[in-house]
């Protein structure tokens, strides 16, 4: 890797940072929610884009609402590409996906303010949709990028206050003209805070990210029937909230029976019917979200509760239908990118590790269309989704460094 050339502004990245941070802030000490295509969605876009001007940037929104600065550079052919995300869950930290985005901007405007036009074109990228809070699935813009997602199905998608996704990118007046996909990079890579507590407990300051867990997202519905809690035996109850309950406790147990660090299995949302103290429950709803970095292991998990499922039906007198929500294998990143994440790692002296991502991001996404790699600094605590999401300032600007001069080693290859 020949010697960095070009130096990044660390207080304009981290005024950025903090600047973006204060868009769709809740109460103090609540964070921020900027749900994709809401107003403070907007607002956030609006001040990405004036960033994004003031390096002179060719700025192009797609019409999936995808956000695309683009720096030019000497020669034509496909552009390194950098991106992230904006859009937030609710009452968020400051990080997650606008510290890649923001970085992205810092490399560009290194190579702005040495005067220097980059080999290729480098492109930073804002993707739609990453959380899927209101839509879904989630990491929609860039899925709808890499050809995973067909437009039209998506702009139909409804989401969950009863907005269609195509009249809410028209409200923010995001709604572009490019054809999703025509910017198809020669390479793509992300920068983000690892959401996780490996590095940190660890003492490593870079993560290189090799690869990352598939993904399943299934809605289960178990219809039972109410009735008196004080006059109805145990055996004649078709209980939905036991079954529920049941569904929970075996996957807990298919995950402690697996290997460490590989199935993870979550309910975040449960939902009982009626919802009374002493009335068994006719109705429960729930989301199961089933990980795991091997994709074998993932359809064997996937397999496994489906037929535990038929069984506690049979068993309980219960009718249970679910719904795929979201299912994405594992993807393996690009050898030589995550190579050069190390290799300038270790040139600035910096710690480092390869790791597995179990978070989705939309590296994934660009994966299918182009070699794409992650970096990864650490988050204090392991703490991400929550106001007090947070990395030192020290070690975010060791992230960008690492991704500058990843972005000079790529560029000097032909």
């Amino acid at each position: 890797m020949p010697a960095p050339l070009l130096s990044l502004d660390a207080p304009l990245l981290l005024q950025q940072i903090d600047a973006l941070g204060r868009i769709g802030q809740d109460a103090p000490e609540s964070g921020r929610t900027r749900i994709a295509l809401t107003d403070a969605d907007r607002a956030g876009r609006d001040q990405l884009v004036k960033w994004m001007r003031a390096l002179d940037l060719d700025v192009q929104v797609d019409r999936i609402g995808n956000l695309f600065g683009t720096l030019p550079g000497r020669a034509d052919g496909p552009p390194l590409m950098i991106g992230s995300h904006i859009d937030t869950v609710r009452h968020a930290g400051a990080l997650d996906g606008c510290y890649g985005v923001l970085a992205g901007l810092a490399v560009q405007r290194a190579y702005r303010q040495a005067g220097q036009m980059p080999q290729r074109g480098i492109v930073v990228a804002a993707f739609t949709n990453e959380e899927g809070v209101r839509f879904q699935p989630d990491m929609m813009g860039s899925l709808v990028h890499a050809g995973g997602l067909a437009l039209q199905q998506a702009l139909d998608t409804v989401g969950t206050d009863g907005v269609r996704l195509g009249d809410a990118l028209a409200q923010i007046g995001y709604a572009g003209t490019l054809e999703p996909g025509t910017i198809r990079p020669q390479a793509y890579l992300e920068l983000h805070i690892e959401q996780g507590p490996v590095l940190e407990a660890e003492g490593t300051l870079i993560g290189v990210v090799e690869d990352l867990q598939g993904i399943s997202w299934q809605k289960v519905s178990v219809q039972g029937v109410a009735n008196h809690a004080g006059t109805t035996p145990t055996r004649l109850r078709h209980d939905a909230a036991y079954a529920a309950a049941a569904c929970i406790c075996f996957l807990r147990e298919q995950v402690a029976a697996a290997p460490p660090g590989t199935t993870l299995a979550t309910t975040g949302s449960l939902r009982l019917e009626p919802d009374l103290v002493n009335v068994i429950a006719r109705q429960a709803t729930f989301t199961v979200d089933l990980r795991d970095p091997d994709a074998q292991r993932l359809q064997a998990a996937e397999q496994r509760f489906a037929g535990f499922l038929e069984a506690l039906a049979l068993r309980e007198g219960v009718q249970i239908r679910t719904e795929q929500l979201v299912r994405f294998d594992p993807v393996v990143f690009d050898a030589t990118l995550a190579s050069r994440i190390e290799a300038a790692a270790a040139r600035r002296g910096l710690s480092h590790r390869r790791m597995t991502s179990g978070a989705g991001h939309d590296a994934q996404m660009i994966a299918r269309i182009a070699p794409a790699a992650m970096i990864f600094v650490p988050s204090r605590g392991g703490i991400s989704h929550n106001p007090r999401e947070h990395t030192d300032e020290t070690q975010l600007i060791q992230g960008a460094e690492v991704l500058l001069d990843v972005v000079q080693a790529c560029l000097a290859t032909p």
